[in-house]
Parts: C-alpha cells; sequence; structure tokens
C-alpha cells in the first residue's frame, strides 16, 4: 500500500511539474506573439543555479544588450580585482626638479565625483594642504598630470555620433575628475533666438559652442552637446523647453587631466604659489608613440589619494547605470593583461574579459563586446552567456553576496525601481536594465526563499513604444518566473 502512494504522489508531481512548464511556454508564446514585436529578435533564457535550463526561447541567439552588459563588465572585475579594490592618484616631486609637480593618475573615475555622497570638492582642499606641507617655499613652476595609462583614446570607435561629447558617453583616460561633466546653462525666455548660452558649471576655458539649438514646447530635453574627445570645439544640436530662466543639459569634459591641473593651478596661484605652467602628458605620448626609448616620469611621491572601494563603484555602475565607471573598469581590465600604454586598453579589456569566462568554462562564442557600458549599438551577447555569467556569480564566486547586492531589486531601487511594481515579484527579482533606441533587456536574478534562478530578457529592433514593451517583458516575467 505505502508503494502504490509513493506511486500516486510522483504521478501528481509530474502532473504538476508539466502544468508549471505549459504555462511559463504560454507566457512565452503570448510574449513573442505581442504585435509590439512583431519585428523583434528576441532572447530568453532562465537557468536554475545548477545551470539547468527553465525556460528557452532564442537563447543561443547573439542580440544587442544595452546597458545589461555591464552584468559582464562588473562581474569580470569583481572576480580579478576584488571588492576591496581602489584606485590610487599620486602627488609626487619631480626628482630632477623638485619644483616640478606631478599628479599620476590609475584610471580612478570617482575622483570628484557626484556620485556614491560624496562631497566632490573636498579633495582638492586635501590636496592643496598637502602641497602646501611639501613646499612650505611655495615654489611650483609647473604641474603635469600623467594622464596616459589608458591612452587618449578615449571613447570606444563603436560609438555613434550623437552620443560622442555627452555626459553619458564622457571619454575616459588615465585621469577623471568630477565624473568627466559639466553642466551647460542656458535662458529660453526669448522666443527670437536660439537658446542663450549662460555659464558652465564647473568653468570650462577655452570651450567653444557651435549653437544649432532649438527650443521645443513640449517641456522635454531633446538637446545634445557633440564633440571628438579632447576636442574644445562643441556643436549644440536638438531642441530644449523653451521659456526657462535656467535650464541645463550635460556635457563631457574634453581634457580632465589638463583641466585637473588648471584647478590645481588656480588654487595654488590663490594661496601664495606662483605656478606658470601646466601640461599632460598627452604630447610625449604622440610624440614617442614610435621611439625606441620612451619618456620616464620619476616622482617622489608626498601624498596617495584612495578611491571608493570597487564594490561601491560595480553598485552604483548597475544601480545607476553609469557609463563612466564601467568604462574605467573595463579599461582596467585591459590593463591587467597588458601594461603598455601603447596597447589598447579597451581592447585588451574586451579580450581579457572573454579569456576569463572562457577559462572558467562558459562558451563565449555569442559575447561580441566592444565598450564595457553597453553603449556601442555593435556589442551583442546571448541570453544563454548571460545567464551562465550569473550563475557563476552565485554559485562559483567568492564574491556572490557582493556582486548580488550590486543589482537593484525590482519595484524598489535603481533603473528598475518602477519595474514589476505592485507584483508578486517585487523585490524577489534583482535586475540591470538595458536600453537603447530600439532596444530593451533585463537580466538578473529571481529569488524566493530556497528558489532561485538566473534570467535573461533581451529585445532588439521592436516597433511599438518603450513603455508597451516594458509592459509586455513584465508580464512575461510573472509567467515564467
Amino acid at each position: 500500500m505505502m508503494t502504490l502512494k509513493l506511486k500516486i504522489f510522483s504521478v501528481c508531481f509530474l502532473i504538476s511539474l508539466s502544468a508549471a512548464a505549459q504555462t511559463k511556454q504560454s507566457a512565452v508564446d503570448a510574449f513573442v506573439q505581442n504585435p509590439a514585436l512583431k519585428h523583434a529578435s528576441i532572447g530568453i533564457c532562465v537557468k536554475d543555479m545548477s545551470g539547468k535550463s527553465i525556460v528557452s526561447h532564442n537563447a543561443a541567439k547573439s542580440l544587442t544588450p544595452a546597458s545589461t552588459l555591464k552584468i559582464v563588465t562588473t562581474a569580470t572585475a569583481l572576480e580579478l580585482l576584488t571588492p576591496g579594490y581602489t584606485y590610487k592618484t599620486t602627488l609626487a616631486k619631480d626628482k630632477k626638479n623638485a619644483s616640478h609637480l606631478y599628479i599620476f593618475g590609475s584610471g580612478d573615475p570617482t575622483l570628484g565625483t557626484k556620485h556614491l555622497e560624496n562631497d566632490s570638492e573636498a579633495f582638492l582642499g586635501a590636496w592643496t594642504n598637502e602641497i602646501a606641507k611639501s613646499y612650505p617655499e611655495k615654489k611650483i613652476t609647473k604641474i603635469t598630470a600623467v594622464d596616459n595609462l589608458f591612452g587618449y583614446d578615449g571613447i570606444s570607435p563603436r560609438w555613434i555620433r550623437q552620443d560622442m561629447g555627452n555626459y553619458y558617453a564622457a571619454s575616459t583616460y588615465g585621469i577623471s575628475v568630477f565624473d568627466n561633466t559639466y553642466q551647460l546653462f542656458f535662458n529660453t525666455v526669448r522666443q527670437d533666438t536660439c537658446p542663450i548660452i549662460v555659464k558652465t558649471e564647473p568653468q570650462m576655458k577655452n570651450i567653444y559652442f557651435l549653437n544649432t539649438m532649438k527650443m521645443n514646447t513640449s517641456g522635454r530635453d531633446n538637446g545634445y552637446i557633440n564633440g571628438e574627445p579632447l576636442s574644445y570645439t562643441r556643436v549644440l544640436t536638438g531642441n530644449i523647453p523653451a521659456g526657462r530662466q535656467s535650464f541645463s543639459i550635460k556635457g563631457d569634459i574634453p581634457d580632465p587631466g589638463l583641466y585637473l591641473v588648471g584647478r590645481v593651478a588656480d588654487i595654488l596661484n590663490d594661496n601664495g604659489f606662483e605656478v606658470s605652467d601646466i601640461g599632460t602628458t598627452q604630447y610625449d605620448y604622440f610624440e614617442n608613440m614610435y621611439a625606441k626609448s620612451k619618456p620616464v616620469y620619476d616622482g617622489e611621491v608626498f601624498y596617495t589619494h584612495h578611491s571608493f572601494p570597487l564594490r561601491d563603484i560595480i553598485q552604483n555602475v548597475n544601480f545607476k547605470s553609469n557609463n563612466h565607471y564601467a568604462e574605467h573598469l573595463l579599461r582596467t581590465i585591459g590593463r591587467l593583461r597588458n601594461k603598455d600604454i601603447y596597447s589598447s586598453a579597451l581592447d585588451e579589456g574586451t579580450k581579457k574579459v572573454g579569456e576569463y569566462w572562457k577559462a572558467q568554462g562558459l562558451d563565449t562564442d555569442a559575447l561580441f563586446m566592444y565598450d564595457g557600458c553597453g553603449l556601442a549599438p555593435s556589442n551583442a551577447v546571448s541570453p544563454a552567456f548571460m545567464c551562465d555569467v550569473l550563475v557563476h556569480m552565485q554559485t562559483k564566486s567568492k564574491y556572490k553576496d557582493d556582486f548580488l547586492h550590486s543589482l537593484p531589486q525590482a519595484g524598489k531601487e535603481g533603473t528598475v525601481r518602477n519595474l514589476l511594481k505592485g507584483t508578486r515579484l517585487q523585490g524577489k527579482v534583482y535586475a540591470k536594465s538595458g536600453s537603447i533606441v530600439n532596444v530593451r533587456c533585463y537580466a538578473g536574478y529571481y529569488i524566493d526563499g530556497d528558489k532561485k534562478y538566473a534570467f535573461a530578457v533581451m529585445v532588439n529592433n521592436y516597433n511599438g513604444s518603450s513603455q508597451t514593451v516594458v509592459k509586455a517583458i513584465e508580464k512575461l516575467l510573472l509567467g515564467i518566473l
């Protein structure tokens, strides 16, 4: 009799599993058939922590991930650099000329950041005090920013022109400051002219704006600041709201290393120094690119500034979708692979990422990586690979808690604070969102007690509104998780 009961229970359990699978498949079918996705490329993957597939639709297909690519970047950075890793920016006296001050950069993206509950100007006061101690005679003739660690390409060659020069596409160098971002303020009260430029904050010296911007009555910010890396010429395009005494948009600081030494020199001069010359290592870098012997910047370090720890940096990347931080992480990974500053830190970074995950046993054939943040439309990755990275980070990584807590909870935090809000999945989904033109993606974890799944949903080239697609994704997630 006991055997019979067990057999009956077993049959009922199988029927229950089959019904659950049918429900999940029905949710997938309904999603794929949504009219807004008629012409879209769609990939869906759900895996449990053993790596077993729970739901799959085009899971092996490479699709544009947008900002969900940050999952790959931050996971790799955490594994290779460790959660407590900090960047160091050092102040040093030139050993050949003590009146020459060096500022050595190691790629810190948080110097003067407005993120991470930081006082963005505080470091300048601390630096001034340390410099005053080391130069009691107040004699500094030149300040040089050694900002060549990542070279001077600045951005991915796969980024589109409309993005270049805007704050979300800020260039990345060995020295960054104030998130490499400034605000440009306009007055749009007059209707008989283009938006009038009022000021920049912080003040940008020598920058030139070609203003072709218009005004709108929709109240929307459709303004762009376009320009090449290291160029002080910026073209203002698009349109911004009319009738405002003050309205601002954000652009990237053209040459952050030079901007930093300029700010330091101004502060020192206000404190009784007479700094007469500033510069960066950019000119030397290009002049000696093919020389057999390269310049050596030998300094006696007297102060070291430490960044926020990596765990805080990656949390900001995934909570706020911080492109700038992500690009620094990828180039830092690149310098682990090749320390030669004349090798592309970006290319070395993408290669190192692929090599790392391949060494962990993942199939990397579906990974095409051209930046660390997901801004390049050429980036591609499969939902299956994304799930495999997520599974690894919870089952094999020593830093699984740091990684999990870097992802915001849906319906509560970060860029997914409105996703699944008020549903049974609120607070049970930890996810990174991703969106560029005609791309909507989500990837992360579903955790409910002992039940834990990794998931990735990727939609490319949809023809409905973004709001319609997000609603459809929410319905899908409620059906498959």
